[in-house]
Formats: structure tokens, sequence, C-alpha cells
């Protein structure tokens, strides 16, 4: 069977050994010569796979071939873990880095590895279960910035804080993709020297990117013919890849006619982003020892379902209802854009993982069974979340991790089990508001906002953040997409000058209703303005104007 091969650049032509050799040995020279240049320090990215492993190998025998005193300056090796890698890359990874630490103390290097992590409000399980975004499609790519970017920008911009400058050493090459290959030939316009360029998302940093013309199986060839200079297995490397290949082939790379193995890609086992997690998938079917993953591939697959309308809020998470035209049976149909997951859905999405974390620990191998698929602080940060931004004071966490796990929750967060609201006032207020989850919601809403107002000194915005209860949870369902439809309606009317439609709408029924009167209102005077830019000029009327009215004129 034929491999698929990661797209090469078809203007390359295949070196012999020998002339990778050469190359090797000039770029040894070049890293010496740029490392000794001057003090700026160095930043080599590193995710364990094979082009970071081989940019980081060049380095690091280069380096150890300078004389002890020019190794002078530190080099940062800085490896980002989302929480939610596969397993075994996580595992290998992390086993990676623990014996570079112990390397480059033996071979007194100024390597430095660092492991990297999202902050607690940025992890894909706060995202999703805490805030209840939707689960990541390439029109709303909500992770990739905060469970990638932000962690070692955060890193690049304090060495750069501290030293003035960063040079990032990056195992980027053109064959990658012709997305890659486009990008970074548009860097080279700008470039200082070769292979060095300005990092456009980071000032006071340039990217170097020693092997951006090496082919796949260069890397390979290089990675099995030149022993890991740390102490770790090229070869268990190549055998990851190889258990992430569909048919489980990877042909021994001799010489660089060879094809290789590197199309398989190790990413987020949650990624929703592509259409099926290939590595993982094969990982299960090439290994019976590793078919104890499978429930994560489940989960991902029912995350990657189809919208389902009744876990998501009409709403979008500020409470406004925007509206959407949708294809239905090649007819149009202007529905509301689906909002963030409903408190049901949260807490199923929570129980269903911490279901499977418990599972995966009996079945995992013994090396493996401590494994975290959510982390304490991430859940700490999603009780704060239901607590305070969505006010559902049932503080159902505890109970939904006791319940499945059989252990009390431990909150890290300081004083986070105290509180005058509880699951007993939430069972109250569900019996008088019976099926009615609007009335439940604005009655939670309204008496946790009195709550987290009481222990102010001074109440100031008390009024204003009661009067957004209202503006988002006074509605039913009916009634907020109907007046959303009369907002599209009006400024449809008054973009096209029809004065009759106008006034039928704004002479309807729902002119009960302050919001949309001013909306009407404004609209005449700036039609071209968005009606979501008319909100100051609704709170001309509110529920604290209209208390203290009297009081306002005098």
């Amino acid at each position: 069977m034929v491999i698929a091969q990661q797209p090469e650049n078809k203007s390359q032509q295949p070196r012999t050994v020998a002339e990778l050799v050469e190359e090797i040995q000039l770029l040894t020279t070049e890293i010496q010569d740029l490392y000794c240049l001057d003090e700026i320090p160095w930043v080599v990215g590193y995710s364990g796979g094979k082009d970071s492993s081989c940019v980081l190998q060049l380095v690091w025998n280069a380096i150890a071939q300078l004389p002890p005193e020019k190794r002078t300056k530190t080099i940062h090796v800085i490896t980002t873990d989302t929480l939610v890698e596969n397993p075994y890359v996580s595992v290998w990874v992390r086993n990676s880095l623990k014996q570079m630490k112990l390397a480059a103390q033996q071979q007194k290097l100024p390597f430095e590895p660092h492991l990297l992590q999202p902050e607690p409000k940025e992890t894909f399980w706060v995202g999703l279960i805490g805030k209840g975004y939707p689960a990541p499609k390439p029109k709303f790519r909500w992770c990739t910035e905060r469970l990638k970017i932000n962690p070692s920008n955060r890193f690049i911009r304090n060495v750069i804080r501290s030293c003035g400058e960063a040079i990032l050493v990056l195992g980027t090459r053109k064959a990658e993709s012709t997305k890659r290959a486009y990008r970074m030939k548009q860097w080279e316009s700008k470039r200082v020297r070769d292979r060095l360029s300005p990092n456009m998302n980071l000032p006071n940093s340039l990217v170097y990117s020693p092997v951006e013309d090496w082919r796949n199986d260069e890397v390979w060839l290089y990675l099995m013919q030149w022993e890991n200079p740390w102490g770790y297995s090229n070869k268990d490397l190549f055998s990851m890849y190889r258990g992430a290949s569909a048919d489980n082939e990877c042909p021994l790379v001799v010489d660089t006619s060879t094809p290789s193995c590197g199309s398989s890609r190790f990413g987020c086992w949650v990624c929703t982003l592509v259409s099926e997690d290939k590595s993982l998938t094969a990982m299960i079917q090439n290994d019976e020892e590793k078919e104890w993953l499978q429930p994560l591939l489940d989960f991902r697959q029912e995350l990657d379902a189809p919208i389902n309308r009744e876990r998501r809020d009409f709403r979008r998470r500020n409470g406004d209802v925007q509206l959407y035209e949708r294809n239905l049976n090649e007819e149009i149909s202007v529905e509301p854009i689906p909002g963030p997951y409903i408190k049901e859905a949260r807490e199923y999405w929570l129980r269903k993982l911490l279901t499977i974390q418990q599972q995966l620990r009996r079945t995992a191998p013994e090396n493996m069974r401590d494994i975290t698929l959510i982390t304490s602080e991430e859940m700490s940060e999603i009780r704060r979340i239901w607590l305070e931004e969505r006010h559902e004071f049932d503080d159902s966490l505890p109970r939904i991790y006791k319940e499945v796990t059989g252990e009390e929750f431990q909150d890290p967060r300081p004083g986070a089990d105290y509180s005058l609201l509880g699951s007993d006032e939430w069972a109250v207020l569900e019996e008088i508001c019976a099926d009615d989850a609007m009335h439940l919601e604005l009655m939670a809403k309204l008496l946790d906002t009195e709550r987290q107002f009481r222990k102010r000194a001074r109440r100031v915005g008390i009024y204003d953040a009661l009067e957004k209860c209202f503006e988002t949870s006074s509605r039913s369902r009916e009634e907020a997409i109907d007046i959303a439809h009369m907002k599209r309606d009006l400024k449809t009317a008054i973009t096209q000058g029809d004065v009759e439609k106008v006034k039928q709408l704004t002479l309807g029924d729902v002119t009960t209703t302050h919001e949309i009167t001013n909306v009407t209102d404004e609209l005449i005077e700036n039609p071209t303005e968005n009606p979501s830019t008319t909100k100051s000029v609704a709170k001309s009327k509110t529920w604290a104007n209209m208390k203290f009215q009297k009081k306002d004129s005098e």
C-alpha cells in the first residue's frame, strides 16, 4: 500500500546522502556563528514531533561542539501542553523534557526546557464546559490562540522584556504544505540574513528556520542515522509515527530516495477542526494495547456531531438574539444563531468527561493510570463561571464530581465553598417557577446579582446589573425571537425607505416595549447605523432612571 505523503516542494530536487551530510556540516557552522554573534537568547520550539526534534538535535549537536567558554547564552526549549494532547504524545514529550534537563546538566550545556500550559481561564474545557462554547469549527476557531499561541507568546514576551530581544528557532519547513511554503516565501523578502526572518507577531524577535528546505525523508534520515544527543530514542519516535499511520507501515529510511511516513500528525484528541483524528484512530487500529483510548475517540465524535439545537441557547452569551439565513430544504429560513450550550448540556459534558476519566484510569496501562483529562484548577474555574457569571447557584459541579468519582471535590480556590445561596434555594425556585425556564433563569439572576452586590461597601452599578437581567431573561423564547425579527424587518424597511412598513411595525402590539420604540427613533435618524449601536439610546428609559426620575430631574 502506498503511504500518503505530505506535499513536497516540487522545485526541490532530492539530495544524495553525501549532499545532506555536507548540508548538516554547513548548518552546524551557521548555528555556531549565529549563537556566538551576540547575547540575544534563543527559544527553541519543541513539540516532540519529527521536525522540532530534528531542529533541536541540530542545535544541540552544534552547541556541544563549541568550547565550554563559548556556551554562555541560554537556549530555552519550550513545549506547550494544551492539556488535551494525545495521551501517548503527552507522556512522550514530558519524559523527553525530563531527560533533556538531565542531559544538559551532565553535558554542561545551556539548554533549559520549559513545559508551558494555557492559563486555567483559557483551557479547552473551561471554554466548552464553563462558558458553553460549541466545539471549535473553522468559522469559530476559538481554541488555537488560547491553547497554543498565548502560552508560548507569553513566555517569549517575558524573554524579550528581560533581554530586549529573542531569536525563535523553529522546525517549519516549506514541504509541510503549500500554505506554509507561501507564508515562508513572504517572510524571505524581509529577511536580515539567510533563514533568519522578522517575527510578524512579536516585535523585537526573529525566527530562525534551519531546516526550511528539508524534505520529509531527509528529516527522518537525519533522525535515524544521527544519535539523539540528550539520550532519548529517535527510533521510538519513528515507531510512534508508524503506529499512527493508517496502514501501520513506514519504510526503513536508508537514503533520501526512500519514501517517509511523515504524513502522520499528532494534535489535540478533542480537535473538531479536522473531519477525523486519523493518528488516534490508527493507533487504536494498529495496536490492541491502545484500545483503551477508544472512549476518547467516541467522545470526540460526539463533540463533532451536527448542531443539536436542543443543547444550545437561542441567545448569544451576551443575551442578544441574532438571526441568520439558513438554507433548510432548499428554502431560506431566518432563525436565531445557536448560542452557547445550555446548563443541562454543560453538566452533561462534565459528567461524561469525568466518567471517561474514571474508566481510563481502570483500563489504561499501569504507567498511564494517573491520566488526567480535566484538572482541578479547570473545574474550579468552571465552577466559578457557573456561579458568578451564569448565576447557577445550585452549585452542581461538586455534586456531579462526587456522583461520578465517589470523592469530595477539593476546590483550590480560597473561599469557594462559602455561599449564601445553594441547592436548597435553587430547588425552591424550581418549584415556584414550575416549567418556565426563562422565569427560573430571571429569578436566579436577580437573586444572585443581589447576593454579589451585598458584600460590597458601595453598591454602584447594581441597577445596571439588574436591568441587564431583565433585558436578557425577562422574555420567553418566542417573544425574544419575535422582537429580533421585528428589529430585522424594521432595519430593512428603513433602509429601503418603506414608510408604511415602518408605521406598521412601530404601531403594532410590540410598541409596548421601550426597546423597539427607541431602536426606531435611532434608525430613522441614522439609517446606516447597525441596530446594535442603539443600546445607548434604549438605556434612556431604564428601571433605575424611572425609579429615580424625580431625583434626576432636580
